[in-house]
């Protein structure tokens, strides 16, 4: 009797474990569950996003599309020559490329870089196709400052800060001070001056020999009497000449492996500010 009571104890333990572990699975199907649902998740995000940036990327397209076909067919509409509307068509799409081109920059979005910036960032791209290497928003370590745009190339190394001010008022040097209209801007000189220092020192001590860092401002907006002018040792460029200033001048100075060596320098020991 009691080996029998025992027995049938044991068979209704052995069918209940075996009916809760079926029910509940192994110890780690439930966190696969779980993984797999992330997984999931994230995959669904993933194609969620690429499907807006693809959506808003097709709109674009359309966009400008739109606007080529309206201007070819207004050309030839109004001339009564189709080659005349093709002529039109391509002005207007070489016109929408150089327009995203000056509008696109290397920093992120975020970021938000002014136009002034974008604006010298888009003459430097050019200089990268004849051998020069640019970096851009990179931030003094200890400080606040920024140096918009590092450039080295055959003519030496460069920080160069772009600043759009008010077109009405003009631009002079008094008594090697810079007035824009009444206000003094000496201190975007002095400023300036101090970043280029401190990179200079920076790089320096990295390579373990001098390197020379010029200064430099890029104004945008009110007329210089000079396409540029040392003050103070920093050089104050019309925005518009960054590209023939750097190209102009003396003759080459750095070596292909010293324009590589101060690059790399300047990326270690220039942290970027994006």
């Amino acid at each position: 009797m009691d080996r029998t009571t025992l027995s049938s104890v044991e068979s209704a333990t052995s069918v209940n474990g075996a009916a809760q572990q079926s029910s509940s699975g192994s110890p780690f199907s439930s966190s696969r569950t779980t993984s797999s649902s992330g997984t999931q998740g994230s995959n669904a995000a993933a194609r969620k996003t690429y499907g807006a940036l693809a959506s808003r990327s097709a709109r674009r397209l359309l966009l400008r599309g739109g606007v080529v076909a309206v201007a070819g067919a207004a050309g030839g509409f109004l001339t009564g020559d189709w080659r005349i509307g093709a002529t039109f068509a391509a002005a207007a799409l070489i016109a929408m490329i150089v327009y995203s081109s000056r509008r696109q920059s290397e920093v992120p979005r975020w970021r938000r870089p002014s136009a002034a910036q974008r604006r010298t960032e888009a003459q430097l791209r050019v200089m990268k196709r004849v051998g020069y290497r640019v970096l851009h928003a990179r931030g003094i370590p200890g400080g606040n400052g920024q140096i918009d745009h590092f450039v080295v190339g055959r003519r030496g190394a460069f920080a160069i800060d772009s600043e759009a001010w008010d077109k009405r008022l003009p631009l002079r040097n008094k008594l090697e001070k810079l007035y824009h209209g009444k206000f003094s801007r000496n201190e975007r000189i002095d400023e300036a001056l101090e970043e280029a220092r401190e990179a200079e020192r920076l790089i320096s001590e990295y390579l373990g020999r001098d390197v020379s860092v010029r200064p430099s401002l890029a104004i945008y907006g009110p007329g210089l009497p000079w396409d540029s002018h040392n003050l103070r040792g920093v050089d104050v460029i019309s925005g518009t000449k960054v590209r023939k200033w750097l190209r102009t001048g003396k003759p080459r100075q750095l070596t292909d492996k010293e324009i590589e060596e101060i690059h790399d320098a300047a990326q270690q020991v220039l942290p970027a500010r994006y």
